[in-house]
């Protein structure tokens, strides 16, 4: 089944950086951003609406989007309590916090003016019948 989440994070093997000085730390990095969205594909799948939890198409759209954005939230918290709480500040966690959080405003913006749009267009179409 294919969710907005598993869209937005499709399954990928991990490279390694080019140029690192220190490749066993890189590969412990990328393996454990694999294992985080890995972790995170599998949980979209076990979260997603069933059509006995709504009524109707949009409001399971609506809930898909407020489950992505959950699971990307707790993505974000995760990582900043390594930052702040494990010590580990060094440039490579923050610059992926920074991309988590980006990848937030990025799925909340596209979260609202979906269901914006299309709640607008099924008012629209509630008027003409």
């Amino acid at each position: 089944m294919t969710t907005i989440y598993s869209v937005m994070y499709p399954t990928q093997t991990s490279t390694g950086t080019t140029g690192s000085t220190n490749p066993s730390s890189s590969t412990q990095q990328s393996t454990s951003a694999s294992q985080l969205l890995s972790r995170n594909i599998s949980l979209s799948s076990a979260y997603s609406p069933s059509a006995n939890d709504t009524k109707s198409w949009y409001e399971a759209m609506a809930k898909a989007w407020g489950q992505a954005l959950n699971q990307q939230a707790q993505v974000i918290t995760q990582l900043s309590d390594q930052v702040s709480n494990a010590g580990q500040d060094q440039p490579s966690q923050v610059t992926q916090l920074t991309a988590e959080s980006m990848r937030f405003s990025f799925l909340a913006t596209n979260a609202s003016t979906a269901t914006t749009s299309v709640g607008e267009a099924l008012q629209t179409l509630g008027r003409k019948q």
